[in-house]
């Protein structure tokens, strides 16, 4: 199993920089970054300095949206850094939530997704593509490679990444919803004429490495109320009694509303609402040997990436222990 790493583009930059310098040399293979151009600042002109800053490590936005960025040109930044740092970044992509709903907009629809995963892929890997009737390509792409992942959580959704995308991102950590929503994907990706195992599986989600467990609850809490801007979707989508389990949905029913302006962030006051064992469902807590074992259990059920959202009060220390003892120990079952 691989491990990633998210971080919010706050400024300075060059923390962000330092920080995935830190987790190449922990034995990360993936770093990379919430994408809402009005909370934080701008990623794609950081992802160039983290590239030139390390040797290895993929970078990529958890999660870019078809609509903040015509999709042409989000291939062509794909294509750019690809040429210049040597096809070492990744798409991760969504409907979009906070870049969108902190202007007032909506999540864009299922087809505008499928039609721009299809765009930036094609285009950062010198493909042609039809744009208005008209034939289209990057003259100067050789040899480019992007894979692009893509995050949802309705079964419509499932439906398409199974369909289309190179990976699929599960945003929390729960093992119930996993194997729900892995099924749905890998019988889409069959449905398709595809292997299904060839759909890589990334869960993203808090992790929190020490001792005081309630400390790390409350750091963690933001992430329920994060996912719970998409659960509430699903629920006006399908119904509370439809075909999105409840282990996902119910406890979204004192949910009041959300401030996008602490979105992300521990603290967040938005969050009160969620209650303790979804913070532990949804997230990695406890000490070292506890994250081993939750991580386990979703590497069973077919994670190939876990990617920890890196926001809250200890970055350095869970960084260092996932480097030092976490990483090393798959490596070793791997071995085994």
């Amino acid at each position: 199993m691989d491990f990633g790493v998210t971080f919010q583009t706050d400024p300075p930059a060059s923390r962000v920089v330092e920080l995935t310098q830190r987790a190449e040399r922990f034995g990360f293979t993936h770093a990379w970054t919430f994408d809402s151009h009005i909370l934080w600042q701008e990623p794609y002109v950081i992802y160039s300095q983290m590239l030139s800053a390390t040797e290895r490590i993929t970078v990529g936005p958890m999660v870019t949206n078809p609509a903040t960025r015509d999709p042409t040109v989000t291939g062509s930044l794909f294509a750019t850094l690809n040429d210049m740092f040597g096809n070492r970044t990744i798409c991760g992509i969504g409907r979009g939530d906070s870049a969108r709903r902190v202007l007032g907009k909506k999540p864009t629809t299922l087809a505008a997704l499928e039609e721009a995963m299809h765009v930036i892929k094609e285009l950062a890997e010198g493909r042609e593509i039809e744009a208005g009737g008209t034939p289209v390509r990057i003259p100067w792409v050789r040899d480019g490679r992007l894979e692009v992942w893509m995050a949802g959580y309705g079964p419509k959704a499932l439906e398409l990444a199974g369909r289309r995308a190179d990976g699929f991102i599960l945003q929390l950590a729960d093992p119930a919803v996993l194997e729900w929503t892995v099924r749905r994907v890998r019988e889409s990706a069959a449905a398709a004429g595809r292997d299904p195992q060839e759909v890589k599986v990334c869960v993203a989600a808090p992790a929190y490495v020490g001792d005081d467990l309630a400390h790390g609850r409350e750091q963690c809490r933001w992430f329920g109320g994060m996912v719970g801007n998409h659960v509430a979707d699903l629920v006006a989508r399908y119904g509370e009694d439809g075909e999105v389990p409840a282990a996902l949905t119910e406890y979204i029913k004192a949910r009041e509303g959300y401030d996008y302006g602490h979105h992300g962030k521990a603290g967040n006051p938005s969050t009160d609402f969620v209650p303790d064992e979804i913070v532990d469902r949804f997230c990695v807590l406890g000490t070292v040997e506890d994250h081993i074992e939750k991580l386990s259990v979703l590497k069973d059920l077919g994670v190939d990436q876990f990617n920890i959202y890196l926001m809250h009060d200890a970055m350095d220390g869970t960084l260092e222990a996932y480097g030092r003892e976490v990483i090393p120990a798959f490596r070793v079952r791997s071995t085994i």
